[in-house]
């Protein structure tokens, strides 16, 4: 999936900014991908960025409206297909993350089949990709695994590939969720593929590349969440990733959505991620750690982090607080 850029973001009537994250995410990592905003009336989120109408953005270069706001069920209402039949019927493409599809609004349909227009619905994959073979390729991989969901996976791999390319070397993120995908206009929404292909969907995702090229994979899930191991599987195999980072919230006390299971180690989750990961790549290893310490003082984040570099013998950083520098280092 491939989404022309600049974007215009579509903000709609979100209630609040954490409505409107997806937008947040995009303006954060890659504001030269956008032109403006598009705010509906009583729209209560903000991103510091122009208010354009669908013409003026137009004017400005805008390739696709971004819908950068997700409302409670992922609904796109009459009030914003309004809008969207506006920006189709300027020569743009929509693309959006939402549960609920594009594709699947008739009118919306019709129009962009009309005008040789493009609706991206990032959730859901328009290829079956091959079934993976497992064959060494050329290039080098590095891919954030976790101990839990949801617990800063994304936020490192966009730091480290930051850090790369802002020192010259050869970086490409590889975005994995909608997202990600969002925000750099290209990727696998990986959940959304078929078990049976999701490795393969990872090496077409990485694909053959200079020796000293890196790839920076987002990562899904955790080996040791009932719920989503088998995404993380897939990741840890298609990838055959040389580096791996192990990201951690340490304030959570069970696994995120189920308080009936408990948080594994740091330790247990790198012995049992380096079981998988050996098997495609018997050089992998693991090169850092990523600590997600927002709900830690600077103090409390400061110790925690130093003690963890102690014990492990690895840099450890949060990608936000300290940024990845120490990890890109140790590459």
């Amino acid at each position: 999936m491939e989404i022309k850029r600049p974007y215009l973001l579509f903000l709609g009537d979100a209630a609040d900014p954490l409505a409107a994250k997806v937008g947040q995410g995009i303006v954060d990592w890659r504001p030269g991908n956008v032109v403006g905003q598009y705010r509906m009336e009583n729209c209560n989120a903000d991103m510091g960025i122009e208010d354009l109408s669908i013409a003026e953005s137009v004017a400005k270069g805008a390739k696709t409206l971004v819908i950068g706001v997700a409302n409670r069920g992922g609904i796109i209402s009459d009030e914003w297909v309004k809008v969207l039949m506006e920006a189709l019927d300027n020569g743009m493409d929509i693309a959006a993350g939402l549960h609920n599809k594009l594709n699947d609004i008739p009118e919306l349909k019709k129009k962009a089949e009309e005008k040789g227009l493009n609706l991206y619905d990032v959730r859901h994959p328009t290829q079956t990709p091959p079934i993976a073979d497992g064959k060494k390729r050329e290039g080098k991989r590095l891919l954030a695994v976790g101990t839990d969901c949801s617990c800063g996976k994304m936020y490192t791999t966009l730091a480290i590939d930051k850090e790369m390319r802002e020192r010259g070397m050869k970086s490409t993120f590889r975005a994995t969720g909608q997202t990600g995908i969002l925000i750099t206009g290209s990727g696998i929404s990986i959940d959304a593929v078929v078990a049976d292909f999701l490795s393969g969907a990872v090496e077409e995702l990485t694909p053959v590349n200079d020796a000293d090229h890196w790839d920076v994979i987002e990562g899904q899930g955790s080996v040791y969440h009932p719920s989503f191991s088998g995404v993380t599987a897939g990741l840890i195999h298609g990838s055959q990733a040389d580096a791996l980072v192990l990201c951690h919230e340490p304030t959570r006390t069970h696994m995120r959505g189920l308080p009936h299971y408990a948080l594994p180690t740091i330790e247990d989750t790198m012995e049992t991620v380096l079981r998988f990961a050996v098997r495609t790549n018997p050089n992998v290893k693991f090169v850092g750690l990523s600590i997600n310490t927002h709900k830690l003082s600077e103090e409390e984040a400061t110790s925690y982090l130093k003690e963890l570099e102690e014990k492990f013998g690895l840099p450890c950083v949060d990608p936000v607080r300290t940024g990845t520098a120490k990890i890109v280092d140790a590459l």
